[in-house]
This record gives C-alpha cells, structure tokens and sequence, in this order.
C-alpha cells in the first residue's frame, strides 16, 4: 500500500455512538452523541441504549466522514468495539462496521475497548515508550495495568467488585444528582474542602481495589440528612468523597511503581477526565520524578478515536477478522 492508511472507527459499547477518522496514523475526526435518555432511569438502560445506537450510528459515522473530508471509497478498514460492553449495544456497531466492510470489500479489525483506552495515550504527542503502567478507570472498570506492547497487555490489579467510576455515578445518585453523576461531583468538589468530611476506605490484598463498601459507608451516611443539609453541604461532601477515592487509586499505584520500578505511567479511561484525579497524579508524579501521560479529557470518555488507533495498529500487524466475529460483552485485556 503506497497511500496513508485511513480508517474508519466506531465504538458502540455502551451509551456514546461514536466514529471516528484516522488517516496516515493521525487522528481527523472525531464525533460522539451521547444518549440522553438514560437520565430518568439514573443508569444506563441497555434496550434503550441499543435502540439509540440504531437511530445514531449512520448519522454520526456520516458526520465523521464528512469532517474528515473523506470518502467511504477512500477507506482501507473499519475498526470495531468488539467487547466488553452491553450485548446489544455492541452488536450495533459490530451489525453495521461489517455491513459497510463487506459492501466495500475492506477489512475489519475487532477492538478490545479497555486496549483501545490504553492505547488513546499514542494518539496525541508525546507518547509512552514501553513498558509502562496504565491505571485504567472507568464506568465498569478500575484497573493497573503493565503495557509491555501495543497488544501485550497484563493486569497487575483490578477491582473485585464494582469499578470506581460506577461508585461515581451510585454516589451521586444517593445524593439526588443526575445522571451521569461523576462529572457533576468533580464540578462542586471544585468549591469544596476534601477534609471537611471524613469517609472510610478499604484495604484490600496486593494490587486489588474494592469500591463496594465505600458506595454501602457512603449510603449510611447520607441516610436521614436532610435535602437541605446535602445542599448546603453539596462541594464539601463531593470534595471528600472524591479526595477519599481518588487516594486510593494513588495509594496502590505508588504501590506498584516502588514494587516493579517502572517509572513511566499513564492514565486512561472515562474517570480520566476527572480534573482532580488528573491534578492529583501530575503533583504525584512531579513529586516522585515519574514520566506522566494523560490523554486530552475528549479521549478519555468514551470515543471512537481510540478505536481508529488501535485499528490503525492492529491493521499493520495484520490482525484482522471476518464477518463472523462475535461480539464479546466479557473479554479479558490479556
């Protein structure tokens, strides 16, 4: 292949429909619609999801194209979130990527979703040099993980339960917050003091997290606290709720810097937008001379760009898939 390489990528995992556009390893476009429809129910609702995904996908795969100046003739492949994610979600970016493949007859490349947050480190410069650890956070995951390659991959340690964005999202809820809960807490801990109020933690063997019980701690604590007191009280709790799990997060991950010495660190997924997470780890890391990556807040949550290049990756290795490729809600990283 003599031209740039340019591919189509779409993720569909959970409730953001997205596309995106990479061209000769750059990034070109990238749009994501949010579904709006889950808010009532304070949670994602996966038949709803699929369905919103439905009436999205051809829009915003168009939108991506037409902002990348790109025809679908000029496509070499299209890449896919393959898993993990909801089934029916899933199934509707995986429908349509092998649909339009075939109808081109070009190549498709299934996508590991937590790889490709991993990897939306490369997207931008500078970018990590192998190995490196990643602390991966999102909606359903919490994770530090020892990037050994593009594609090589091994978790040091995971939550047991629940991930730390989903104790985000319970949290705020309990609260009387909207849905998605997280980004509105990081917004008033902003005018809160993290000490104001004192919330326990839990201690769990090695490497691993355990959100569960602060999401249990934190409901016998708001329980019988007047709407009026949450109000009042509003920045300081999401300030000590939020410095209590970001301390966590940090905890094991100095943990397992000093155990493996590996010194050079990025961040990915959704609660990588968390600006006090963000700000937390840089002082850390200024502190203890680590080399930090964090990907711009856009590649943190969920997007397509980051499925464009892992696809971009993948097609050079040659790692492709054929029309009969499942989708895989449970998927392993490694």
């Amino acid at each position: 292949m003599t031209h740039p390489l340019t591919i189509l990528g779409i993720e569909s995992s959970c409730d953001e429909t997205a596309a995106a556009v990479i061209h000769g390893g750059k990034i070109v476009s990238n749009v994501v619609m949010s579904q709006l429809v889950h808010q009532s129910y304070g949670g994602v609702v996966p038949e709803l999801a699929a369905r919103a995904h439905e009436t999205n996908i051809m829009p915003v795969v168009t939108a991506a194209l037409e902002q990348a100046a790109t025809q679908k003739s000029a496509l070499d492949a299209i890449g896919f979130t393959q898993g993990p994610g909801l089934l029916g979600p899933l199934l509707v970016g995986s429908c349509f990527a092998k649909s339009l493949a075939f109808a081109l007859g070009i190549r498709l490349i299934g996508v590991h979703h937590m790889q490709a947050h991993v990897l939306a480190n490369f997207i931008d410069p500078p970018k990590p040099s192998f190995p490196f650890l990643c602390l991966t956070v999102s909606g359903g995951h919490t994770q530090i993980i020892l990037v050994k390659d593009y594609f090589a991959m091994e978790v040091l340690g995971e939550t047991q339960d629940d991930a730390i964005g989903e104790a985000f999202d319970k949290i705020a809820h309990l609260m009387g917050l909207s849905y998605p809960g997280g980004a509105l807490i990081d917004r008033y801990a902003q005018e809160g003091d993290p000490q104001a109020f004192a919330f326990p933690t839990t201690h769990m063997p090695d490497f691993d997290f355990s959100f569960s019980g602060i999401k249990t701690a934190f409901s016998l604590f708001i329980k019988g606290k007047t709407p009026e007191f949450i109000l009042t009280n509003r920045a300081n709790i999401c300030a000590s709720i939020q410095a209590m799990l970001v301390r966590m997060l940090l905890d094991k991950l100095t943990k397992v810097v000093q155990k493996s010495g590996i010194t050079t660190i990025a961040l990915a997924g959704g609660v990588a937008a968390n600006s006090y997470l963000r700000r937390q780890l840089k002082e850390l890391a200024a502190q203890h001379g680590w080399r930090l990556f964090i990907p711009a807040p856009a590649y943190c949550t969920d997007n397509a760009a980051m499925v464009a290049i892992t696809a971009y990756y993948k097609y050079q290795l040659k790692q492709f898939v054929g029309l009969d490729a499942k989708s895989l809600p449970r998927c392993s990283i490694t």
